[in-house]
Parts: C-alpha cells; structure tokens; sequence
C-alpha cells in the first residue's frame, strides 16, 4: 500500500493516545500526525508530527488544520474531541481530507446532554429524565445536576441544598443506581449499524479505570441503538452510556458522537472501531466483520521518559529518544 497520512486530533487525551496506539498496531504504512492545544503531550511519541492548535471553536482552529492538511497531505482525519468532531464535520467541505464523523447537525446535538434529552423524547428513544434547573419542581429528591456540556465527571454535584440556584447552563437527572455500562457502536458511511459492544465500568476521575465485556443487554441495546441510527446522522464510531437498574431497566444517560476513551481495550477484544474506519475512510474498504470476546481490563499509569532533554518543545514527535517505563 502506498503512503497514507493520518491527522488524529486531541493527542494529549487518552481517547486521542488510545487511537494512536491502535493506528500503530495495524500494520500498515501509515504516517501519523497528532495535534493538540498543548506542544507538549504524553501522546507525542507516538506521532511522527505533532502540531499545535488553537481550540475548535477559535476563529483560526480551521485555517491551522487546513494548513496541516496540506502541508503534510493528510488523506484522513480522526477527531477524538466532542468539539472538534463537530466544527470538523461542519467545515469538512473546506478540507481536502476525509473527515471521520457524524453529521455537524447531529454531532451539535449530542454535544449538549439537555438537547440530547429531548432528541430522544422526540423520537420516542429511551433516556434518562432530565430537567433545566429554572424549570425543575423537586418532581424528585434524589438527583444529579451536571453541566449540559463537557465530559468526564467536571462539574458533577450531588443532591446540592438548592438546585434551582443553578443556570441553565446545567441540567438535572435522577441519580439512578445501578450497574454503569457503555456501549460503542460502529454506523458505516452507508448508515447501517456495523455492530455493538459493551463493558461494565468503574470510574476514577471520570474515566474508566476497570472494565469487564458484557452481552447481557445486547437485544435491548440493540433495539435503542438502531432508533438512534434511523434517525441519520450517526456515522463512526459513538458511546452510550446507560445505567442498569435494579430490576434490570437499562436508562441512557449520556451519548459521546465520537470515539470513546476505552477504544485500545475494545481493540484488543475484537471491536476495532478505530481499523474500521480506517477501512472505510481510507482504504475503501468494508469494515471486517466484528468479532468480539469476553475479557477483563484494568489500566494503570506509565511513564514516558526523555533522558537527557532540556526543552519539551524539541520533543515533539517519535523520533525523540524516549524510554518508556
């Protein structure tokens, strides 16, 4: 295969670094460039260019990306950001690159957990209750007031004393208690669901930090997943995020429109979202056949290393000496 070029976005997060390792594990002649708003990232290393960007919604995020673009003949270009998978898929008319995303209108939607709620309510799509704080009446005690948007677990407060005194700018939910789970599923370029998978999760600091593969809520997953695909737009890789309740109700509380951060675990489990896209968008290929398994995954912190370095700005891509440790 001749040369292709990869730009992944957001390198300094470990959905962007999870990416970067499965683009390494597939054996293909691929050059790698990483950006990000920091120079200096732990996802550095793994690139053979990296570039610093403005965030997505400055003025000249786009510019600086079509400029990378055609210095360094990008043919794809992976987001890994909420953001930027939405201003990338709203101005991917104006890059000479593939984009890997879903649709600017859907992706908007998504970004915003309130707008999710009633994108669901519409479409008669199960998610959880949700409430803006100037329109809640106390329908219940027991709640969890989140920002609308942003992710990770920033923001979060728990049954605070007054919820109304929060802006709209929040959003309220019950606090369900129950089995956390999430679910990536794969939309292909033809708008068809390629195939579904989920973990049971532990969470440290908002990310997933344990996680064991379940098929226990595939039919009922499955039945959810593909309303949310009839109604356009989806396309790529997405998470789901969903609560199992005592009695077994599975609740939808939050939808990632972009690669979600345990991609290099499901990688490894036989769903390859990340080579699905790089079959579909690249090399004009259909996305091999999903083949998962059982397993468990834990993740731990690692060192990069540089010896001897005196100035991060001169580490910046593979090539730097760098012991990993």
């Amino acid at each position: 295969m001749e040369k292709k070029v990869i730009l992944v976005t957001g390198i300094g997060g470990n959905v962007g670094q999870g990416v970067l390792r499965n683009i390494k594990s597939i054996d293909l002649n691929i050059v790698v460039i990483g950006t990000d708003v920091a120079s200096f990232t732990a996802g550095n290393h793994l690139c053979d260019f990296t570039y610093k960007v403005p965030y997505s919604y400055a003025e000249n995020y786009i510019s600086t990306i079509q400029n990378i673009v055609k210095k360094q003949k990008v043919d794809l270009i992976i987001p890994t950001t909420d953001y930027e998978i939405y201003y990338l898929a709203l101005h991917h008319a104006d890059l000479k690159a593939k984009v890997a995303a879903s649709n600017h209108n859907t992706a908007k939607i998504y970004l915003d957990k309130y707008l999710t709620f009633q994108h669901h309510k519409s479409l008669n799509i199960p998610f959880s209750e949700s409430w803006l704080p100037s329109e809640f009446k106390n329908e219940i005690s027991d709640i969890i007031v989140k920002p609308r948007e942003g992710r990770g677990s920033r923001g979060i407060q728990i049954n605070p004393e007054d919820p109304k005194s929060f802006s709209d700018d929040y959003m309220i939910q019950p606090l369900h208690k129950g089995i956390e789970i999430t679910t990536a599923f794969y939309v292909k370029k033809d708008g068809s669901l390629h195939g579904l998978f989920t973990m049971q999760r532990e969470l440290s600091n908002g990310a997933t930090s344990k996680s064991q593969t379940t098929k226990l809520y595939d039919n009922e997953l499955r039945k959810i997943i593909e309303k949310m695909v009839e109604a356009k737009g989806l396309f790529g890789s997405i998470n789901l995020q969903s609560i199992v309740t005592d009695k077994g109700d599975i609740i939808p509380f939050e939808v990632n429109c972009r690669i979600s951060g345990t991609n290099s675990i499901r990688h490894n489990l036989g769903f390859q979202d990340v080579k699905y896209m790089i079959q579909e968008y690249l090399l004009d290929e259909e996305p091999d056949e999903v083949k998962t398994i059982d397993g468990i995954a834990v993740r731990l912190l690692y060192d990069i290393i540089y010896p001897n370095a005196v100035n991060e700005n001169d580490l910046n891509n593979n090539k730097s000496q760098h012991i990993i440790y």
